[in-house]
């Protein structure tokens, strides 16, 4: 996902806020971030009239202000008239063409994912500690930081908070924040055009200051990203530039990783994030629903974070299911409240399905038995259920992905996002394993 996607879709919920829903679904649906462009974002639309409408005074003070609430760098934007991004670069100059295909300013970083924001605890203060100290000194403590974890531990904060930081007291320092995605898209895209745009693509990213780069595992299996990488990456640590990188996984654990790249992320500080205790997922809630302006009982606190295992992300998000619930019934937020919340987002089937359930229905399906399902073997007619197991459990019930690793034979949270994303994409061209998945759905809804 380029800068652009990540910002607009960042910029959605604080839309919602303020902008009618009318309104909303009138406008907001029909238009398409397609670049980053001094300091404005653009926006495109098929329609003269609803670009019109969407710079009109009232909506442009409302997008604007939501621009502002997740970002302090692109507070403007514009909206130009095209059916897609390649008509958008095609109405641009060469130049500024090449600018917008090339940039290398990275993702937007949210202001909002501070120090001060991150709720320390004992699973994570060791890395706040270490991520502090390479926000006050940037190259002379950590060099590189290498932070993993689960999903929903709290990495994307910690990397923002670190660039919040040092953009607020070295405004000067040169802070790019990026997921290893779009470095990688952007490299491709830069040396496919020609005309020297590699050379500005590795100059860009080879001068800052300070790199955070997300999801660095995704470096895995692409050798010639790899390679590219790792000049930038001992360009930086030569000129005593800080580099800061987080993965779902230790260096050691990332497969078809060159040995030079290993040993060069092992060469400074590895630290790991563990998932949060009981008291730290209580103080995350109280933390989240005071920011929302909400006072909720400690025990109605306690209770929902029982009901999570640590990933902080889900937890948040069954949070602002019950702030939502509350308001929209006009009903004070209770246990029941949650209890009921929850069950209406998910669905009354849904809450009552067990992963034992699915587990088994795919079984039967496939006729395999679950002793294999849970089990090492890896042949195909075993491996195939075996993930859409991990699927549905994953689409249907609504649990922390190491919760479902637990359940599928104590397998890591990162081969259940193998298996979760490799039949969300499948499902999209096998016509016959959608149809699989549609039926034993189907079994499952009417047991």
């Amino acid at each position: 996902m380029e800068s652009y996607e990540i910002l607009w879709k960042m910029t959605l919920p604080e839309l919602e806020k303020t902008v009618s829903s009318v309104s909303y679904d009138t406008y907001i649906p029909q238009l398409t971030p397609v670049d980053i462009t001094d300091n404005k974002l653009v926006l495109c639309t098929q329609s003269k009239l609803l670009a019109t409408a969407v710079q009109s005074p009232l909506m442009s003070s409302r997008i604007k202000d939501a621009l502002t609430k997740v970002n302090d760098e692109v507070t403007d934007y514009t909206v130009v008239v095209a059916s897609s991004r390649e008509e958008y670069l095609n109405m641009l100059g060469e130049e500024d063409r090449e600018k917008a295909e090339v940039s290398a300013s990275g993702s937007p970083i949210n202001p909002k994912l501070t120090f001060d924001s991150f709720v320390v605890g004992s699973s994570n203060e060791f890395i706040y500690a270490a991520a502090k100290a390479v926000a006050e000194a940037p190259g002379d403590a950590y060099n590189p930081l290498f932070i993993w974890g689960g999903t929903g531990l709290g990495k994307t904060h910690i990397l923002m908070a670190i660039a919040n930081y040092i953009k607020k007291y070295s405004p000067s320092t040169n802070v790019v924040y990026t997921t290893c995605e779009q470095f990688t898209n952007q490299f491709i895209e830069g040396i496919s055009k020609g005309k020297g745009t590699g050379l500005d693509f590795r100059k860009k990213y080879r001068n800052v200051d300070v790199l955070l780069i997300d999801d660095i595992q995704f470096l895995a299996k692409r050798q010639g990203i790899q390679t590219e990488f790792f000049h930038t990456f001992n360009e930086l640590i030569l000129q005593n530039k800080q580099v800061v990188l987080a993965s779902d996984r230790p260096p050691k654990e990332i497969e078809v990783l060159e040995d030079r790249l290993r040993t060069r992320f092992e060469g400074g500080l590895v630290a790991d994030v563990q998932p949060p205790e009981l008291e730290t997922r209580i103080a995350i809630l109280r933390r989240k629903s005071e920011e929302q302006k909400c006072i909720i009982d400690i025990k109605v606190l306690t209770h929902l974070a029982e009901m999570s295992d640590g990933d902080i992300r889900t937890l948040i998000g069954k949070l602002t299911k019950v702030i939502f619930a509350s308001k929209l019934h006009e009903r004070p937020i209770t246990i029941d409240l949650v209890r009921d919340a929850l069950k209406e987002s998910a669905g009354e089937v849904q809450e009552e399905l067990q992963a034992d359930d699915i587990i088994n229905c795919v079984c039967n399906y496939f006729n395999v038995s679950k002793t294999d399902i849970l089990g090492k073997r890896k042949n195909r007619e075993i491996v195939e259920p075996r993930q859409i197991c991990i699927y549905l459990i994953y689409n249907m019930m609504d649990l922390p992905l190491m919760t479902i690793g637990q359940i599928m034979g104590g397998r890591d949270h990162a081969t259940v996002i193998y298996a979760r994303d490799k039949i969300s994409e499948q499902i999209k061209t096998d016509s016959k394993l959608a149809t699989d998945i549609n039926d034993i759905k189907n079994m499952l809804l009417k047991q």
